[in-house]
């Protein structure tokens, strides 16, 4: 094994020396060849790739992880390679930038990298091997900004059309996750599969109204951080903003649709872990969170200048009617309240939908019947409809 070591602005990065242009085709990491093991105190990872390919890995705190970028990489599979390590909490991989995807490994304890290196000859292996810091060491390496040429492309987005004051409303469909979040798994479905797939169905039905012009926050299997999601809304000129989960809880029984709306206290314990977890996913990918201020109290603040929480109560009850009226299952409280970052927008009406919940199997059945996905559509678009239209009469807002 070849060790590279580069040590730039005091953070700890590896490469080869490989030009991106030479290897455009995907890489595939062949899991059967790789392994995640302990060696003592050491954790030694080591992946198994098609091709060698740019690549790079650091640390990140707050909780400790490893972050390992690689240039084309196919990680299918990479989830059951955890197990292999005591070290090792929990491991998520997939696309994070346009060419780019992203491995995070969490650690039960601060470690740093002591070697790393890609043999290119014959057999292509990345080898990762990292020992035990002390938290001084390893807040050291970790806390220290991304140096400039090290820069990755910006997050994947969808260009917002210009936004427009007459018209047919601007409905923005939030799919949530994508990427190197896949969001809850159960069942052998994916959360961020399966709502990228509702939005599409979703929009069509939406556009054959002729009411709505409708934006998706992200139209292929792509991360976008919060904040990015929220930037398009405005620019596009949203009269709506719409996010679709469909999550899982570790504890207790979750089963039926539930419409959120922003608040600074959560309706229940399991509504404040929903919100935690979303802001907690941008964290782990690697996102940087130091600077955003307390949006939620923000949000609140200005909320209370305007009139856009009556809309938002307004628009929340339009949801729910329509989605009763269409026979939905929903949940038992089906109107709730949480901290989501997502829908931070003062001046948007945001809520967030939870189709179900994939923890539940009958949940899981309703998510993957086509049928039950054109009658949730018909009951979304329908909601919509009725709360436009009263908005538009109350508040002499909104489009048409």
């Amino acid at each position: 094994m070849r060790r590279g070591v580069a040590a730039v602005a005091g953070l700890v990065l590896w490469a080869v020396p490989v030009l991106a242009q030479e290897f455009t085709a995907l890489a595939r990491v062949d899991m059967d060849q790789s392994v995640i093991d302990d060696n003592g105190s050491e954790v030694v990872a080591t992946f198994a790739l098609s091709q060698p390919v740019p690549w790079r890995v650091r640390v990140l705190d707050a909780p400790p992880r490893v972050i390992l970028d690689m240039r084309e990489a196919d990680w299918s599979g990479v989830g059951d390679l955890a197990e292999l390590s005591d070290h090792v909490v929990t491991l998520r991989a997939g696309p994070f930038r346009p060419g780019w995807s992203r491995l995070v490994m969490q650690l039960d304890q601060p470690m740093i990298v002591d070697q790393a290196g890609m043999t290119t000859g014959g057999d292509v292996q990345l080898s990762v091997t990292l020992r035990a810091a002390t938290q001084e060491e390893f807040a050291q390496k970790a806390g220290l900004p991304e140096p400039a040429n090290w820069a990755l492309p910006a997050p994947a987005r969808l260009e917002a059309p210009p936004a427009k004051k007459d018209g047919p409303m601007v409905v923005i469909l939030d799919p949530g996750h994508g990427g190197i979040d896949p969001g809850a798994e159960r069942g052998g479905l994916k959360e961020a599969e399966v709502m990228l797939t509702f939005a599409r169905e979703l929009k069509e039905v939406l556009l054959r109204t002729g009411d709505f012009e409708v934006v998706l926050t992200r139209d292929s299997d792509t991360f976008i951080p919060l904040e990015e999601r929220s930037t398009l809304a405005r620019s596009a000129g949203a009269g709506v903003f719409v996010s679709l989960h469909a999550d899982a809880l570790a504890e207790g029984e979750a089963v039926g649709a539930t419409i959120y709306t922003l608040a600074q206290d959560a309706s229940d314990e399991a509504a404040r872990a929903l919100a935690e977890r979303h802001d907690r996913d941008d964290l782990l990918a690697g996102v940087d969170l130091t600077q955003q201020d307390d949006l939620v109290a923000t949000v609140l603040m200005d909320m209370a200048r305007t009139e856009t929480a009556p809309r938002i109560d307004r628009l929340s009850a339009a949801l729910e009617a329509a989605m009763t009226t269409a026979g939905i299952k929903m949940h038992r409280q089906p109107r709730q309240e949480a901290g989501f970052s997502v829908l931070k927008s003062p001046d948007i009406p945001s809520v967030l939908i939870e189709l179900g919940f994939l923890s539940s199997e009958r949940d899981r059945a309703r998510l993957a019947d086509a049928q039950w996905r054109v009658k949730m559509a018909g009951a979304i678009r329908d909601g919509l409809v009725a709360w436009a239209a009263e908005d538009r009469s109350i508040t002499g807002l909104g489009g048409n």
